[in-house]
C-alpha cells in the first residue's frame, strides 16, 4: 500500500481512502462532489494531514448502487481484451454490460474464471504484484509428468531472468496437475512448462481469490454478490 506523506493530491487521498480510483476521483472533483475543509476541491489540490475531506453522500449511495462484478467462464479462442481481426473478445460475446471491463488476462487458448467489472479500484489491488492474491489452475501437458519438474514448480523456476515464486502444486493425473499461484507474469505457467520441456495442452483458471468457478458453464457468466462479494472486497482492503 503507498504511505500516506502529506501533503498529497486530492486524488491520490481519495484512492488511498478506498473511495474510488485515482481516475474516478478526477471525475468527482471536476463534476464539485468533492470538498476540502469545507471548501469545493479542485484538481490539482492538495490535502494536509488533519485537513477534513468529504464525498457527496449522495454520489457515493449512487455509485455503489451502480457497482457490478461478475464471473465469467472464458471458452478456448476468445481474447480477453483487443482484438485483432477475426477475434473476438469477452465483452464481444459474453452479453453482459458493455460498462465493465476484464481484471487481468487469459490467453486465447486459455479458458476459465475471470472477473469483470466496473469498478476501478479493483484493478491495482487485484493485479498489482505487491500484494500476491491466489489464483488456482488446472494443467494438463502433453506427457507424464515429472517429480522434479513439480518440484521445480513449486520453489521457483527461472523464465527469462525472472525466478518464479513459491507456488502450491498437486498432480491430478498422469499428465495433469493444480496449481496455485501468487503472481501473473504474462503466459506464466505455458513458460514454466516449457522450461522442463513440456506442452501445455489444456489451462483453465478454477479460482481467483476466494471466487470459484464452480459449476458455471462455458460462455456464461454469473453476478458475484452478497457474503461472496463482502469478502472478496474486504481481502482487497475495499468496501462497497
Amino acid at each position: 500500500m503507498e504511505p500516506e506523506q502529506y501533503p498529497m493530491r486530492i486524488n491520490k487521498y481519495l484512492a488511498l481512502k478506498k473511495y474510488a480510483s485515482r481516475r474516478e476521483a478526477d471525475e468527482f472533483i471536476r463534476n464539485g462532489w468533492v470538498t476540502i475543509n469545507g471548501k469545493t476541491a479542485h484538481l490539482g489540490d492538495k490535502v494536509n494531514e488533519g485537513d477534513k475531506v468529504r464525498v457527496s453522500e449522495r454520489i457515493m449511495k449512487e455509485r455503489r448502487a451502480h457497482l457490478e462484478y461478475f464471473a465469467y467462464n472464458k471458452p478456448a479462442g476468445i481474447v480477453s481484451t483487443n482484438p485483432e481481426e477475426g477475434q473476438q473478445s469477452i465483452l464481444d460475446v459474453a452479453g453482459i454490460s458493455k460498462y465493465v471491463f476484464p481484471l487481468g488476462r487469459l490467453d486465447r487458448e486459455s479458458r476459465g474464471l475471470i472477473l469483470l467489472t466496473n469498478d476501478g479500484r479493483v484493478t491495482k489491488r487485484l493485479l498489482g504484484p505487491e500484494y500476491e492474491h491466489e489464483k488456482e489452475y488446472i494443467v494438463k501437458v502433453d506427457k507424464p509428468l515429472e517429480k522434479h519438474f513439480l518440484k521445480h514448480l513449486e520453489t521457483g523456476i527461472d523464465i527469462e531472468g525472472h525466478r518464479t515464486k513459491p507456488a502450491t502444486v498437486k498432480q491430478t493425473g498422469e499428465r495433469a496437475f493444480r496449481i496455485t499461484l501468487i503472481e501473473g507474469k504474462r503466459h506464466q505457467l505455458r513458460r514454466m512448462c516449457a522450461a522442463f520441456g513440456f506442452i501445455v495442452k489444456d489451462l483453465q483458471r478454477v479460482r481467483v481469490m476466494n471466487i470459484k468457478l464452480g459449476g458455471l458453464k462455458e460462455g456464461m457468466y454469473r453476478k458475484i454478490e452478497g457474503e461472496e462479494l463482502h469478502q472478496f472486497l474486504s481481502e482487497l482492503g475495499l468496501r462497497l
